[in-house]
C-alpha cells in the first residue's frame, strides 16, 4: 500500500486513498495570529531535543492523565513511533498477536525481526467487534506483545469498553505488552471522542500523531507514550533511526496541541466527515446491491466489500491507469473483494472522483 500510495498520490487526478482529512495550511493552523507567525520567522534551524522538545512532551503527556515528560517519546509521524516499539520489544521468535484487517506495517516489521506472528480478526458480520474465541485460541503463555488499531483502519470501526476490558484482561493473563496504535482518536464522525487504554493497564503502549485526525501529515510529528523506563529504551533506538523530528515540526505541534487550538482542528475534522460522508454512503446506495459495508465511525475511510468477480489489485490498478484515480485495494489489508475510500477532500473533488470511480466500475 505504502508502495502504490507514493507512487501515484501526487500525479493521479483524484487521490481517494488517504486516511486523513484535507490537510491544513500554515495560515490555518496559526490563526492568524502574527505573534505566532514573527516567532516562526525568528526560529533557528538547528537540531531539535532529539526526543522531543520539553515544551511539545509537556503539552502531549498533558492529554494522557498521569503521564509526565518522562511518558513521552516524540517521533516522525506515528509510524516511526510503531516501528521503534516493535524493534525495541521483539526479538527473534517472540510471539506477538496482531488486529486484523488493519494497517499491515506493524505485522510486517514484526515478521522482519523474525517474530512469531498470529492474527486475531475483527468480524464484520459483528460489526467488526472482536472475535474474543479466537483470540483466545492463538493467545499462549509465549505471547510478549498483542497489538491493535483503536478507531481501526481500515473499517473506522471504535472497540466498545467491554472489548477494551476484554484485550486488558487478555494481556494481563499472559503478562503480555499492549500497544495501541491511537492515531485515528478524535477523527470520530458523530461518536464522542474514543477512549485512550492509556492508564487502564500497567504494560500499555499508546502510538499516535498529527498526521490522521487533525490534518497535519506534513509536520510528521507522533509519538509514543509509555514508562519511563521503556521510554528511555526506546530514545536510545530512535537515536540510530532519525535521531530527532525538525525543530519546525516540534514548534507547529506544540501550538498544535494548545487546547483552545487543538480543539478547533479537531472540530474541522469532524465538520469535514459530517459534510462528507452523506456524500459517499448516498454513492455507495446508489449502487444496489453492488456494494455492502459496516458504516464507519472514525477516520475519513470507507471500507466495503463489492460484488464482482474482479480482484480487488487488478481493479484498483485499472481505475489509476485508466481514470486517473487511486483508491486502496483491500489485498493491502489481506481481504480480497474490498475497496477503501477515503473520504476526506474537499466535496467536489470527492464527488468528481467518485464519478471516475463509477465511470471505471461501469466500464468493468
Amino acid at each position: 500500500m505504502e508502495r502504490m500510495q507514493s507512487t501515484w498520490e501526487n500525479r493521479v487526478e483524484y487521490n481517494l486513498s488517504e486516511s486523513g482529512v484535507h490537510p491544513m495550511n500554515l495560515g490555518e493552523l496559526l490563526g492568524g495570529n502574527p505573534e505566532d507567525a514573527e516567532h516562526l520567522m525568528k526560529q533557528e534551524l538547528g537540531y531539535a531535543q532529539s526526543n522531543g522538545i520539553p515544551e511539545l512532551r509537556a503539552a502531549i503527556a498533558a492529554l494522557y492523565p498521569g503521564a509526565t515528560q518522562d511518558h513521552i517519546l516524540v517521533t516522525n509521524g506515528t509510524s516511526e513511533a510503531n516501528f521503534l516499539s516493535i524493534w525495541t520489544l521483539i526479538d527473534p521468535d517472540d510471539e506477538m498477536l496482531f488486529m486484523v484487517p488493519n494497517y499491515m506495517q506493524i505485522w510486517g516489521i514484526s515478521r522482519g525481526f523474525r517474530g512469531a506472528v498470529k492474527t486475531y480478526p475483527l468480524r464484520e458480520e459483528t460489526n467488526w467487534k472482536i472475535d474474543f474465541e479466537e483470540l483466545g485460541r492463538v493467545v499462549s503463555k509465549r505471547t510478549k506483545l498483542i497489538a491493535a488499531c483503536n478507531p481501526n483502519n481500515p473499517t473506522g470501526a471504535i472497540l466498545s469498553a467491554e472489548e477494551m476490558d476484554g484485550l486488558i484482561d487478555v494481556a494481563r493473563a499472559s503478562d503480555a505488552w499492549l500497544l495501541i496504535d491511537e492515531v485515528y482518536q478524535g477523527a470520530e464522525r458523530e461518536a464522542e471522542r474514543t477512549k485512550s487504554f492509556w492508564g487502564r493497564y500497567e504494560k500499555v503502549i499508546i502510538t499516535n500523531g498529527l498526521s490522521k485526525a487533525y490534518g497535519l501529515p506534513g509536520l510528521r510529528i507522533g509519538w509514543i507514550v509509555a514508562p519511563p523506563d521503556l521510554i528511555a529504551k526506546l530514545w536510545s533506538y530512535h537515536d540510530y533511526t532519525t535521531i530527532g523530528a525538525s525543530m519546525l515540526s516540534n514548534v507547529l505541534a506544540k501550538l498544535a496541541l494548545v487546547p483552545e487550538t487543538r480543539e478547533k482542528i479537531l472540530g474541522r475534522t469532524r465538520k469535514i466527515l459530517q459534510a462528507n460522508y452523506p456524500i459517499l454512503a448516498s454513492w455507495i446506495q446508489n449502487h444496489g446491491e453492488l456494494f455492502s459495508m459496516v458504516e464507519p465511525r472514525a477516520g475519513a475511510i470507507a471500507y466495503f466489500r463489492y460484488k464482482m468477480p474482479t480482484n480487488s489489485t487488478q481493479l484498483v490498478e485499472r481505475l489509476l491507469h485508466e481514470k486517473s484515480v487511486l483508491i486502496v485495494p483491500g489485498d493491502h489489508f489481506g481481504m480480497d473483494h474490498y475497496l477503501r475510500i477515503g473520504y476526506g477532500p474537499p466535496a467536489d473533488y470527492l464527488t468528481a472522483a467518485l464519478d471516475r470511480v463509477e465511470q471505471g466500475l461501469k466500464e468493468a
